[in-house]
């Protein structure tokens, strides 16, 4: 009886470290399922999830998730290439359009000098007025294209204070047009972050056009010691509705005529792409907009 006790016992025993060493063996193939998943999503590569050892489902579970990768993979890239495609096209068909638009108007320019009826020139002024709509629309697709390109971003250290105040200052005939005083609010302490300083100008550019856009004959920039700038006005032609969807592509309020509704989307993707993030808020009439540029460890 005691012979049969020690070979059961025996037995549990070796099946017990069986069981153990099959236990660690799994364990080690989630482990490498998991790390590996990780390596391929973060690094984008064509290799696939391979797996030293493991069960026949580990193994399946590999199999189905490389499957899936080389979906996700194809259906990327012909996401790319098509994106691609369309960027290329509008960027044709802005170049395409802008060369009869400028004979347009410069034939426009030359009837405007002649003897006609007022009612001649005054459906010149209309035709005029349409070809310069339709001269900044092909202006504006042919920079979107531009700006949302693959190119690699110069990164290098720009001064918010000196980008802000010169893109303030490109404004300065137009904000007297209409009569506008800004309020300008800087730190004295000069605010350096490492960002692509043309893409910093188009999107400062962007933001201050589109607050004179809608403003109500007042405009508020501000810039604290955080890298956090703040553009506000009085908008009564919005509502918060209307303001949501600002950043929209394409989007327009109908009070805006002429624009292309790019602007803001350009703002927000190139502040983005530079690590930056960008809000709007609406309240009591007042469109709000905040760019915040956080410092790195280096700076």
């Amino acid at each position: 009886m005691a012979v049969w006790l020690s070979v059961a016992c025996g037995i549990l025993a070796v099946a017990g470290i069986a069981l153990f060493v099959k236990l660690m063996i799994v364990r080690r193939s989630e482990r490498e399922l998991l790390k590996e998943f990780s390596e391929i999503l973060a690094a984008d590569t064509n290799r696939l999830i391979t797996l030293s050892a493991g069960s026949g489902y580990l193994k399946s579970l590999a199999a189905e998730l490389n499957r899936q990768l080389a979906c996700l993979r194809a259906e990327r890239l012909r996401y790319e290439r098509g994106d691609a495609e369309l960027k290329d096209t509008i960027s044709n068909i802005s170049h395409d359009l802008r060369t009869p638009l400028t004979a347009i108007s410069g034939y426009l320019e030359l009837l405007e000098g002649e003897e006609v009826s007022p009612d001649v020139k005054r459906y010149l002024s209309i035709v005029s007025d349409r070809v310069a709509v339709l001269k900044e629309l092909a202006e504006e697709f042919f920079r979107y294209s531009v700006d949302v390109s693959v190119r690699e971003l110069r990164i290098e250290p720009v001064s918010l204070n000196r980008v802000l105040e010169e893109s303030v200052i490109s404004f300065a005939a137009a904000m007297e047009q209409k009569r506008i005083a800004p309020q300008i609010t800087f730190p004295q302490k000069e605010v350096v972050r490492s960002l692509d300083r043309s893409a910093l100008s188009r999107v400062f550019g962007n933001l201050i056009g589109n607050a004179l856009k809608y403003s109500d004959g007042d405009f508020c920039v501000s810039l604290d010691e955080e890298g956090t700038v703040c553009f506000s006005n009085r908008a009564r032609r919005l509502d918060s509705v209307t303001a949501e969807k600002l950043f929209h592509r394409f989007f327009t309020v109908e009070t805006g005529s002429g624009s292309t509704g790019l602007g803001l989307s350009i703002a927000k993707l190139l502040t983005e792409r530079m690590g930056g993030n960008i809000h709007l808020r609406f309240e009591d009439g007042i469109l709000n907009i905040c760019v915040m540029f956080p410092a790195q460890e280096n700076e």
